[in-house]
């Protein structure tokens, strides 16, 4: 078995993990000692992919040896449009993280959210401030049971028909901007989903502050929390709990 003298082979279950610069994560490598330690004949594959090439790459998935993939965030918007099936949560929010090939059509799913709200859950964390309303924002919402949500964005009117799409009654809407001093010090943790060049207008951050960037996109709140000496997380800081869901997921 690949496991035991990491070889390939024709029983073993291929999944690939799709990125940029996917071969720099730790997340295949910490997939594989998952998969060894626990004599899963399965192998990630980290698959450095250009933007223009995945679509054809995802859509070949279907006619491949690999039976699915997880996607890094800078690639989770542009997945839907290529699946066959997706799930709700994949419908309602517009991003897909991990693909599934079921014969030869794919289907989509999102589970890197549920990790992050376990992880949120694990911190003790019930007063959250979200900024922005992208794919990752909507799909928080969703799970977002348990926590005071706190909505920041720079358009109010983006805000609240972000507000009716993912039905939330009474939201708490704040608009953020670089003429207005946000304090987001009173927030068990401050989630940053917008597309925002700067979060100079944030006075101060939350005792958690995250966002799904990896270590090698540009992340505003990363600066930002340099600049306050304030604590951040990123998506490869946890990585390996979302590691550990994949590895439940496609076992």
């Amino acid at each position: 078995m690949m496991n035991n003298d990491n070889q390939i082979s024709k029983q073993t279950k291929l999944f690939g993990f799709i990125g940029v610069e996917a071969g720099v994560s730790r997340f295949s490598a910490v997939l594989n000692k998952m998969f060894k330690a626990n004599s899963v004949d399965a192998m990630m594959i980290p698959m450095n992919i250009r933007e223009d090439d995945l679509y054809f790459t995802v859509s070949n998935m279907k006619k491949s040896h690999v039976n699915g993939a997880v996607i890094s965030n800078e690639y989770v918007a542009q997945i839907p449009e290529i699946l066959d099936d997706a799930s709700s949560m994949v419908k309602r929010s517009g991003m897909c993280d991990i693909v599934y090939k079921e014969g030869e059509t794919l289907r989509g799913d999102i589970f890197g959210t549920r990790v992050l709200t376990e992880h949120l859950k694990d911190m003790m964390a019930l007063r959250i401030a979200i900024i922005g309303t992208n794919h990752h924002a909507k799909a928080f919402s969703f799970l977002a049971c348990g926590f005071e949500v706190s909505y920041f964005n720079d358009s109010l009117e983006e805000l609240m028909a972000f507000t009716q799409e993912v039905e939330l009654r009474d939201a708490d809407m704040n608009r953020i901007a670089s003429d207005i001093d946000v304090d987001l010090s009173s927030y068990d943790a401050v989630l940053d989903f917008s597309s925002l060049n700067s979060l100079a207008m944030v006075k101060s951050l939350g005792k958690i502050n995250l966002d799904m960037k990896n270590n090698k996109e540009f992340s505003a709140l990363r600066s930002r929390a340099t600049e306050l000496d304030a604590s951040y997380t990123s998506y490869d800081d946890i990585i390996d709990k979302f590691a550990s869901k994949a590895y439940q997921l496609i076992k």
